[in-house]
């Protein structure tokens, strides 16, 4: 059996596995109470709000490319999106997504280099804004992580945009290209290509990004509003079982999840997105339902994408891609 269907196989008994011992040890007799008074327009209105998250997704793809001198359909950048999703829930901490959309993108007829800056943008413009919103978020949801003050949490987020900020400038002023040579010098030739090429993309997606301001703007805040409404279905689908909570407080704590996400250690995060959606939502949900919403959230937010991303690289690749390794 080659290596896809293998890690496939994974996913699948991994996912089965987990939103089935999240049912079971969450659900208990308020659950049946709760669920007769669910409204089922909330399924609608998820659709719509993932739909649109997806959809904004696409554009500020098809923004990032007209940004560096290319051009990709908006049928294609959702390929990118799609793909994403598919292979980032095959592999450790979404590192497979990454791989995905530098495929599509080269389908797409973008060159690799610039397909890799590409991506690197898209994804940092996306951390960039999540972090941004964190100081906020500590300042109206005190305790918001039990084991680490909210001060602490404070000048965490703070230092690390500032970090970030930092970093953009040393970039911009290739103040780091000494200590970048002071690195090759200790490495084997083979670690210090690598090394210099990751240097290279990552100075070159600086580059994109203060090229053009405005348009970087603009693709900032249509990230921000994907991501909005990508984790919008949480609140929406909250309110068909209860109004006794703070959509504030809920997409702040998405928000913190998501952080979390992007440094997970299993496939597409599962399990850790599962452990942490109880950890900050139980108190908001009535008994016996945040296990239920967990496994609800995760099916319209990564399972339902990854089936559509399976399509397109079924119908894009063929089904010889499958057969070849994910990560080289």
């Amino acid at each position: 059996m080659n290596r896809f269907y293998k890690r496939l196989i994974i996913l699948i008994v991994l996912v089965s596995a987990i939103s089935g011992g999240v049912i079971y040890f969450t659900v208990d007799i308020n659950t049946l109470t709760s669920f007769t008074e669910f409204n089922s327009l909330a399924i609608i209105a998820a659709f719509c709000s993932i739909g649109f998250g997806l959809f904004l997704d696409g554009l500020r793809l098809v923004q990032l490319v007209n940004i560096s001198n290319e051009k990709i359909s908006f049928s294609q950048a959702l390929h990118v999106v799609f793909g994403n999703y598919f292979l980032a829930l095959l592999t450790p901490g979404f590192s497979g997504g990454a791989i995905a959309q530098v495929l599509f993108l080269r389908h797409a007829g973008i060159p690799v280099g610039k397909a890799t800056v590409i991506v690197i943008v898209r994804t940092v413009v996306s951390i960039m804004f999540l972090i941004m919103c964190m100081p906020f978020i500590f300042m109206h949801d005190a305790g918001v992580i039990p084991w680490i003050s909210d001060d602490v949490l404070m000048v965490v987020s703070s230092l690390a945009f500032l970090g970030i900020i930092l970093l953009v400038w040393c970039f911009k002023h290739n103040y780091l290209d000494y200590f970048a040579i002071k690195i090759v010098h200790h490495l084997s030739p083979a670690r210090a290509k690598a090394f210099l090429a990751f240097y290279r993309d990552n100075k070159l997606a600086l580059q994109l990004v203060i090229s053009s301001p405005w348009n970087m703007f603009k693709v900032f805040a249509t990230s921000g509003l994907s991501l909005l409404f990508i984790y919008g279905i949480v609140p929406i689908l909250m309110t068909s079982l209860t109004s006794d909570f703070n959509w504030i407080l809920v997409m702040g704590r998405m928000i913190i999840l998501n952080i979390l996400l992007y440094f997970s250690p299993t496939p597409g995060g599962s399990g850790i997105a599962e452990g942490g959606f109880i950890l900050l939502f139980s108190s908001m949900l009535p008994e016996g339902t945040v296990g239920i919403v967990a496994i609800t959230w995760r099916f319209f937010a990564e399972y339902i994408p990854f089936i559509i991303g399976f399509y397109y690289t079924l119908k894009i690749f063929g089904r010889d891609f499958l057969n070849k390794p994910l990560i080289k």
